[in-house]
């Protein structure tokens, strides 16, 4: 299919985003990144140059991340979903976009980078199996943004077998030690708003898997969802939905309640279009029907990455780093769509795939003809 979710950087100590992986996609150390910024006033759309292409039917040959443990029962009791307080997301003030911005107050691309890239909110990752300090890295996320009284965007990428032996291979040693990882980074929620998006590729990539390997990975995403959901009352849990280029929604929609997808004590509904480059439309209504064939609580929602999206996916279906590409729609919690709860950028705009350069490192020169 189309890569992986793409290569992120991890969430180091000083720079680049907050994702936390030394493999290709972050490390999960303490230092918060891959996010832009906090924006006292929303930022203007950025528009789609492209028209998105429709809802696709046909599989994906990006293959992703797998491996999840077997996870308790789901319990009966079921949370209402609480809508958002706060519509304001959390920029970390550390990334790899803000490092190159300071470094380089001379270049002329700066300006460009720095208003629509750096100055905006996006994801922080956490992708290395990393016990020891994921609560305190996760903690000083969600604590920075509940000081600002906005919402921080996590994205939890330590699934073992992750991303099929692929550039963004890695995650945690087996699905018993990814357990234990989900609780430590859990802890770290606290009490205030947060999206989690629980592991990219980990579904819809689910197939280079056999059939006892998905069914244990899809229990311990339903653990997951759960034990996220009990530890943040106010976190919202989105599952993999790859994008409308992937799977049908009805196959997409089948292997997401496997994962505990349509439960309301794991999920609050899904996510697409992670590091990937389909229209904000398409994704749009195969979200939509994802979500009608999924069932479950009828407030289950969607969210979208629109972080390179601007002019919808490749004609020829390259994934790493593709010429042409731009900003999709600024990241927000209002987006006015039934059933899409968010625009969000969960790839931080300038990260390399792996072909402009390091899998999660920033190129100024694929960042400026994105943001141009």
């Amino acid at each position: 299919m189309l890569a992986a979710a793409s290569v992120v950087v991890v969430v180091g100590t000083v720079s680049g985003l907050i994702s936390a992986a030394g493999d290709g996609r972050g490390t999960d150390e303490a230092r918060p990144d891959t996010s832009a910024s906090p924006r006292p006033v929303p930022l203007p759309a950025v528009p789609s140059a492209s028209p998105p292409p429709t809802v696709s039917a046909s599989p994906s040959a990006r293959p992703r991340r797998t491996s999840a443990s077997p996870s308790p029962t789901a319990r009966a009791k079921k949370k209402q979903r609480t809508a958002p307080v706060s519509t304001a997301l959390y920029r970390h003030p550390a990334s790899r976009v803000l490092d190159w911005v300071r470094a380089h107050p001379g270049d002329p691309r700066r300006p460009v980078i720095e208003s629509r890239i750096a100055d905006r909110p996006a994801a922080v990752w956490f992708a290395d199996w990393s016990p020891d300090t994921v609560t305190a890295r996760v903690k000083a996320v969600t604590s920075g943004g509940a000081a600002q009284g906005r919402v921080p965007v996590v994205v939890a990428y330590a699934i073992p077998d992750r991303d099929c032996g692929g550039h963004s291979e890695g995650g945690a040693p087996s699905l018993a030690a990814y357990d234990d990882w989900i609780d430590r980074f859990a802890a770290g929620l606290g009490g205030g708003e947060v999206v989690v998006i629980l592991e990219p590729d980990s579904v819809a990539q689910a197939d280079c898997l056999s059939a006892r390997q998905r069914a244990d990975r899809f229990a311990s995403l339903a653990r997951a969802g759960r034990v996220i959901k009990e530890a943040g009352p106010r976190a919202r849990v989105y599952f993999d939905a790859g994008h409308s280029g992937w799977h049908t929604p009805a196959k997409q929609a089948d292997l997401l309640r496997q994962a505990g997808a349509a439960s309301s004590a794991s999920s609050d509904g899904i996510f697409s279009n992670v590091s990937d480059f389909h229209g904000t439309a398409g994704e749009i209504a195969y979200d939509r029907a994802v979500l009608d064939a999924l069932g479950g609580p009828s407030g289950l929602g969607a969210v979208i990455d629109t972080s390179r999206n601007g002019n919808g996916a490749p004609a020829d279906g390259e994934w790493c780093d593709p010429a042409g590409r731009k900003l999709g729609r600024a990241p927000t919690l209002s987006t006015g769509e039934a059933r899409i709860d968010a625009y969000l950028w969960v790839k931080l705009p300038g990260e390399s795939d792996g072909c402009q350069g390091e899998p999660g490192s920033f190129s100024p020169s694929y960042a400026y003809d994105l943001a141009r």
